[in-house]
């Protein structure tokens, strides 16, 4: 079955370099169209694209702290999220 997640090693590796070869190459985000869609092409294949093998993972991306935020709960809590939802509703738009 396709619908099962692959939870090993490996397939956690292939997630992750699918994940970073469309961050690099989309053509949302300055890629070439052509490259994207015969990397595509090769990991459905089961193969990698050429400037993703052998490539160490960038772990620099977990460095970061990890920040928590309390919010007010009750009805300050309540109150401040129909505020902020008010506020988004009322907001012009964007677009110009």
């Amino acid at each position: 079955m396709n619908d099962v997640p692959d939870r090993s090693a490996e397939g956690r590796a292939a997630r992750a370099a699918f994940r970073a070869f469309v961050r690099e190459n989309h053509p949302d985000v300055g890629g070439d169209p052509h490259v994207f869609a015969e990397g595509l092409d090769r990991f459905r294949r089961g193969e990698q694209p050429e400037n993703q093998q052998d490539q160490p993972e960038d772990d620099s991306r977990y460095d970061a702290p990890v920040v928590f935020v309390k919010e007010p709960g009750g009805v300050t809590g309540l109150t401040n999220r129909v505020k902020r939802w008010r506020g988004r509703k009322r907001r012009p738009p964007r677009v110009r």
